[in-house]
């Protein structure tokens, strides 16, 4: 009986996987044509020269030639300077800043409902739209921004902050830290709420300070979810294209042309496919080392004693 009912609950489990994986076909097919196809057909461009002209590729076999040219190419290294300085910058900003506002918000105070509401709005605009407003705003002619330090006599006249490569990229990540810290805040505001409250008042009444409180009853409470979100966000600042060429176009002097910026320009400026695929393939192979090692990491954090 006993062997029995251990095959019928093998049986039962096999059952249940196979019914997973029919339900799983459709969206892994879809996945295969989405992604799989165009990344194959990335890294066959990468050892070709293929160039886009109007009646498509134009390409000849040529190996592993366009990564040794990457290799080499000072303007690819300089646009991945960039990229690193964007990812690091804005990354860090947006961690401090979601968690400030989340703690703010996870105290109570008359309005806190629609306070929540209303940070979500940066977030929950289109990327372009965030671009267009900013670049509106950073306008040297008739921006907002001029006029707000201008009458708080902040600066004596209108600056084209765009426009100068000392500040072009450092106002581009000021906007995308406007419209990416909600999410960030949200995140820990969720894993905030999951914390008990007695742990707090205990500690409270042990005399334990607001860092000490911080320091080891909300930090451990918040790291898994702020992990997961750190992880997300220096993926996808890593990446970084949209918000780039809507306010700047990697100028001025290519001082804000990032990695996925400089892909775009030898591939579909240039029209050199071949060379565009190989650097693409090397910002997702960067991409890729970057997730692997923020994987190696939270792993010692969870076994970590």
């Amino acid at each position: 009986m006993l062997f029995a009912a251990k095959s019928y609950n093998f049986a039962a489990t096999g059952s249940r996987e196979r019914i997973a994986w029919l339900f799983l076909l459709p969206m892994l097919a879809i996945m295969a044509v989405v992604t799989g196809f165009p990344l194959l057909n990335t890294l066959w461009l990468a050892f070709t020269d293929a160039s886009l002209t109007g009646r498509g590729y134009d390409w000849n076999w040529s190996g592993l030639e366009n990564f040794a040219y990457l290799i080499d190419d000072k303007n690819f290294r300089v646009a991945l300077g960039y990229t690193f300085y964007f990812t690091i910058v804005s990354v860090a900003i947006e961690m401090v800043l979601g968690v400030l506002v989340a703690l703010l918000l996870n105290q109570d105070f008359f309005g806190r409902t629609l306070v929540r509401t209303l940070m979500i709005l940066p977030w929950a605009l289109p990327t372009i739209v965030n671009a267009m407003m900013w670049r509106l705003i950073y306008n040297p002619e008739f921006g907002s921004l001029n006029a707000l330090l201008l009458q708080f006599g902040l600066i004596d006249f209108y600056r084209s902050w765009l426009g100068v490569p000392g500040t072009a990229m450092n106002m581009v990540i000021l906007a995308d830290v406007w419209k990416n810290y909600p999410l960030i805040a949200l995140i820990v505001l969720g894993a905030l709420q999951t914390i008990p409250k007695d742990l707090y008042e205990a500690a409270a009444i042990d005399g334990a300070s607001p860092w000490k409180r911080f320091w080891h009853i909300t930090l451990p409470g918040i790291l898994g979810p702020f992990s997961v979100a750190l992880i997300l966000r220096t993926i996808e600042a890593f990446k970084v294209f949209d918000i780039i060429y809507v306010m700047t176009r990697g100028g001025p002097a290519d001082t804000t042309k990032t990695a996925s910026f400089f892909v775009y320009q030898e591939s579909f400026s240039y029209l050199r496919a071949g060379s565009g695929a190989a650097y693409a393939v090397a910002v997702t192979l960067l991409s890729a080392m970057l997730i692997t090692i923020y994987i190696i990491a939270l792993r010692k954090t969870e076994h970590a004693p």
